[in-house]
């Protein structure tokens, strides 16, 4: 019942649209989260559709971390529809792998450089909230919270484990499951309760398909 007043009142406050765009955006979300398990490439096209409202959506509300993450999630869409459409035989499924040598070094290099990426952007961002004008602002990371600081990791979490899924890694899961844990207190404080709850609804979806895929990993057609 607590949760259910604290929804009321955060949602009250919101445009109507904007409460619409994000109903329909975990709806997608978790269409999408489905579809991977299933080893499914309509994984990118639902996935596509909620990454791009989301984008509409943290940038309304000034989450810049996010709105970058869906900016990166819908490249990487992109990209992982491309890879997972030439491998797979029935233009549908595909098979699975573990994550090569080469795959953690890409993996490594790209959670780094998001680390920096990100925490540049929110170094800037007094001169982005200032309309890009450097009259009376200070840079810094000074006017982050916890939230803030938390976000520039599950980006890059997720970051890596967008990159594990089209390259077909089993441990893309992994990532997964650990930044979704982390975000559901996350998204309840910047009040978006709906979105805690996808995330915590994300995370035993993430278990379920890191179990789905660790079963068909040692099949005859699976890719080693």
């Amino acid at each position: 019942m607590d949760f259910l007043q604290e929804l009321t009142a955060q949602y009250n406050a919101y445009e109507t649209y904007l409460i619409y765009l994000e109903i329909t955006a975990v709806i997608f979300g978790l269409l999408s989260v489905y579809c991977s398990i299933k080893k499914n490439i309509w994984v990118y096209p639902t996935g596509i559709i909620s990454t791009v409202l989301f984008i509409y959506i943290m940038f309304v509300f000034g989450l810049l971390g996010d709105m970058l993450i869906n900016v990166y999630y819908t490249v990487m869409s992109i990209y992982g529809w491309v890879l997972w459409s030439k491998n797979s035989e029935d233009n549908i499924h595909v098979d699975v792998r573990k994550a090569s040598l080469k795959d953690w070094q890409v993996g490594s290099t790209l959670f780094v450089a998001s680390l920096l990426f990100v925490g540049l952007i929110y170094y800037y961002k007094p001169f982005i909230d200032n309309g890009f004008s450097m009259s009376k602002v200070q840079l810094g990371l000074y006017h982050l919270d916890w939230a803030n600081y938390t976000d520039i990791v599950t980006t890059s979490l997720f970051l890596v484990g967008m990159y594990f899924m089209a390259k077909r890694n089993i441990e893309n899961w992994l990532f997964w499951i650990v930044a979704d844990i982390i975000c559901v207190p996350m998204m309840q404080y910047k009040g978006l309760s709906l979105t805690a709850l996808q995330y915590l609804i994300f995370t035993v979806m993430a278990v379920i398909g890191y179990w789905e895929w660790k079963k068909t990993l040692n099949s005859p057609h699976s890719v080693k």
